[in-house]
């Protein structure tokens, strides 16, 4: 096989395609769009029943790694032994709590030949859920009144403040809309005990739900923003269907993002559009939503293109995409053997 013919082997993690899926199983279908000959997937892990393990004809194999909290030193001793059998190229971690250990190995996976695209450490800290209002005023964009708060006598405060309905957030994920202060103290203590203090209690914004995925170069230009409407949404608030939408006020406000900023990598920002057409940020993740398979269907094959950066490549951004692409999500039992789920367990690969 000459070199040209040798595939590109990627490594991605988030494979759990539950009903409130990781970007995994998405992510590694964009590729195999992208580079429809020419890509090896390596899946990572964290447990041992991710679906994304099983699907063989998306996963060529599929090896577990130490959660974030094992440390950065775990990490990489891992990433090194499946680097020794698969000679990884590119990694692209799906994951915000995983976020931080990749960011700071960035370096040490680059020195053994091991790529990635990810935002720099300031970047993320930045646009963190408890930094998130900073940020906002910082880079001119709108963004909710929050609070930081680590005692649940702060909720008052803050429901003198902010006026119902509440909307009180984990550290890492989860919201919950609360109307009063008996269900403010419940999700308090429940997204505490879940992910930890602190907790960000936010002001509660209506409107029409707006997602857009976004890719930035690093150097302040936007390779790609493709926007979505969420059509459907389920009771943890993921979206279940949704449409792409034609909209020059929010492919703006994404470059405006980029450009201030200077994003490296794909992120996406989770809109609220009041009834008075203001948009509000109410989220930026750090990474590839759920979603991200709609980009490559309507032509912006947003995880491809950040493979190729990754390699090296410098790429124009994006112009157009088709608008009124839909996608709507679905669940299938998979049929596996149990010697599989033993082989993941046992050893850590399949």
């Amino acid at each position: 096989m000459s070199e040209q013919l040798k595939p590109i082997v990627i490594a991605v993690t988030g494979l759990n395609a539950i009903d409130s899926p990781g970007p995994g199983v998405a992510v590694i279908r964009a590729l195999r769009d992208g580079f429809p000959e020419s890509v090896k997937i390596i899946g990572l892990s964290y447990e041992t029943l991710e679906p994304g393990i099983y699907l063989h004809d998306i996963v060529d194999k599929t090896y577990q790694i130490p959660y974030p909290s094992a440390g950065v030193d775990a990490l990489l001793n891992r990433l090194k032994s499946i680097h020794e059998k698969e000679n990884l190229q590119v990694i692209i971690p799906n994951f915000d709590a995983e976020l931080y250990n990749f960011i700071k190995l960035g370096p040490s996976l680059r020195s053994i030949g091991i790529e990635t695209f990810l935002p720099t450490n300031e970047q993320f800290d930045s646009r963190d859920k408890i930094n998130l209002y900073n940020f906002g005023k910082k880079f001119d964009l709108l963004v909710p009144k929050d609070k930081v708060i680590y005692q649940v006598n702060e909720l008052y405060s803050c429901a003198e403040e902010f006026n119902y309905p509440l909307v009180v957030k984990g550290k890492f994920y989860d919201a919950v809309v609360a109307h009063t202060m008996e269900q403010a103290q419940k999700a308090f203590y429940k997204l505490s005990a879940k992910w930890g203090l602190p907790i960000i209690v936010q002001q509660f914004i209506t409107g029409t739900e707006i997602n857009i995925a976004v890719l930035g170069d690093g150097k302040g230009n936007t390779i790609s923003a493709v926007p979505m409407r969420k059509l459907y949404i389920t009771d943890k608030g993921k979206a279940w269907a949704g449409i792409t939408l034609e909209d020059d006020s929010l492919i703006d406000l994404a470059r405006h993002f980029v450009k201030s900023t200077n994003w490296k990598g794909g992120c996406e920002l989770e809109i609220m559009r009041t009834h008075d057409n203001q948009p509000f940020i109410m989220e930026v993740n750090p990474r590839f939503p759920a979603w991200i398979y709609l980009t490559a269907a309507c032509g912006q094959n947003q995880p491809a293109a950040l493979v190729k950066m990754a390699l090296g490549e410098n790429l124009e951004p994006y112009q157009n995409y088709a608008v009124g692409k839909m996608f709507i999500r679905y669940a299938w039992d998979h049929i596996t053997d149990v010697s599989e789920f033993q082989q993941i367990s046992a050893f850590g690969e399949l």
